[in-house]
């Protein structure tokens, strides 16, 4: 299930669906139970574009000293009235006294109607509850990215190129516009010309230039030898990281 309010009211639709899933309760709980390490999708980032749904894998994992029970709940929470309720989450022992919990949540931008001030820092909420009866609730047990997508074009010229002559190199930078559902030009970002020879199969950064406020890039650099040119952008807290297909020019 998968809800977003918008703006400071809840509409009468929401309301209901919220009645679906399980309040979200304040940090505490009761016994020695404790939450040891959260993951969000394997490296803590989630990357939306404009198209096509995305399934997130969150895993919980929690100790008590006699085993933990279950999770009544994994759900996550971020700006701008974000919210995803995940599956049932279904639990399994690493140990006597630790068990994962992991829970999946499916996101589609073209039927969740998110707002480009979703993207940033979500938590991941959850309640566990032990063998004992013990158990921990907490709103912040883990945090991660909530990005939307960029593209990154690349087009290294003259094709051809003497040895020692200038090259030139082009491109755009672009991110989704999670509300317009495409994706629109990405300005001032820094981006990093790199180069990796015919022979290799790593890049290295040439130098680092500023996109324009239209997300245009162009710069220029010397010809060695027969290789690929592409640009990388790093991302940042709301903008996922992203590289262009290398260029092959040819020096002769």
């Amino acid at each position: 299930m998968r809800i977003r309010a918008i703006g400071a009211s809840v509409t009468g639709a929401l309301a209901l669906c919220a009645l679906a899933v399980p309040a979200a309760q304040a940090d505490g709980g009761y016994g020695d139970t404790a939450i040891t390490k959260v993951v969000v999708d394997g490296d803590n980032k989630v990357v939306v574009g404009t198209s096509g749904a995305v399934t997130v894998k969150v895993s919980v994992t929690a100790k008590d000293d006699s085993g933990i029970a279950d999770a009544a709940y994994i759900s996550l929470e971020g700006p701008d009235y974000g919210y995803y309720g995940g599956s049932k989450p279904t639990c399994k022992a690493v140990d006597s006294t630790t068990s994962t919990c992991t829970s999946s949540v499916k996101i589609d931008p073209k039927v969740d109607f998110l707002s480009n001030a979703n993207a940033g820092t979500w938590y991941v909420s959850t309640w566990i509850d032990a063998n004992d009866d013990d158990f921990i609730t907490a709103d912040k047990a883990g945090s991660f990215k909530f990005q939307r997508a960029a593209k990154l074009t690349a087009n290294a010229t003259p094709e051809p190129v003497k040895k020692g002559k200038t090259l030139t190199v082009t491109g755009s930078l672009t991110r989704a516009n999670w509300e317009s559902l495409k994706y629109s030009a990405y300005g001032s970002q820094s981006v990093k010309l790199q180069f990796r020879k015919k022979s290799s199969s790593a890049y290295t950064t040439v130098k680092s230039i500023k996109a324009t406020s239209k997300g245009a890039l162009k710069t220029t650099t010397k010809a060695t030898v027969d290789g690929y040119y592409r640009f990388s952008f790093a991302g940042n807290g709301t903008t996922g990281a992203v590289s262009s297909t290398g260029d092959f020019v040819d020096v002769k």
